[in-house]
């Protein structure tokens, strides 16, 4: 009897950096490249994604989610505008789209960080489950965004420390979202016994 792979169902992320000088050419972005690369190795299932490149405007940002939002995007990822500056106001912003907060999600992202910088405790990074989408306010730097999602390991691979994603497709599920297969080689997702659809995962 032959074998075929699953048929996974389509994501549909929406991608947010939030630069003043990015947005306006001054240099180019790193946070949108650094996400969809990160995203595109650690999942299986096929990937839409929906980016915007905004200044740090509140009401920009919060609109720019509420349109993803609105787009159906299943998971949205902002990177920027997390730190204690005055014009650092993704935080606020995100918090103003209204929804459930998720404020696990912002406590391991600097547990994480915080193994490598102690200036990690000025990181504000929430999260927030609006209908149908979880909304995950990220850092701005691209090694921070694989540090933060993807967690830290040893010389030889094994997990020390559990990036934010491992929680990511479980969230989804719970949420009404589409079943997400995440490639354990890049960070080992987590789901009870009882939510694992073996006929996608195999």
């Amino acid at each position: 009897m032959s074998s075929t792979s699953p048929i996974l169902p389509t994501i549909t992320i929406g991608v947010v950096s939030v630069s003043d000088r990015a947005s306006t050419g001054v240099y180019q972005d790193q946070g949108l490249p650094a996400l969809k690369d990160w995203l595109t190795q650690a999942l299986r299932n096929p990937l839409v994604f929906k980016e915007k490149l905004i200044p740090d405007e509140a009401p920009q940002i919060t609109q720019a989610l509420l349109d993803l939002v609105h787009e159906s995007c299943d998971l949205v990822l902002t990177t920027g505008g997390t730190g204690p500056a005055p014009r650092d106001v993704t935080p606020e912003a995100t918090l103003a789209v209204g929804g459930k907060e998720m404020p696990g999600f912002g406590e391991q992202m600097r547990q994480i960080s915080l193994q490598f910088v102690p200036t990690a405790i000025l990181s504000r990074q929430t999260a927030i489950i609006k209908e149908k989408t979880l909304i995950i306010n990220l850092p701005g730097q691209p090694k921070a965004i694989a540090e933060t999602l993807g967690g830290l390991k040893d010389s030889e691979g094994k997990s020390l420390v559990n990036g934010i994603f491992a929680a990511v497709p479980y969230c989804i599920d719970l949420i009404g979202g589409p079943y997400m297969v995440g490639n354990p080689q890049v960070c080992k997702t987590f789901r009870p016994k009882t939510a694992i659809r073996a006929d996608l995962e195999n």
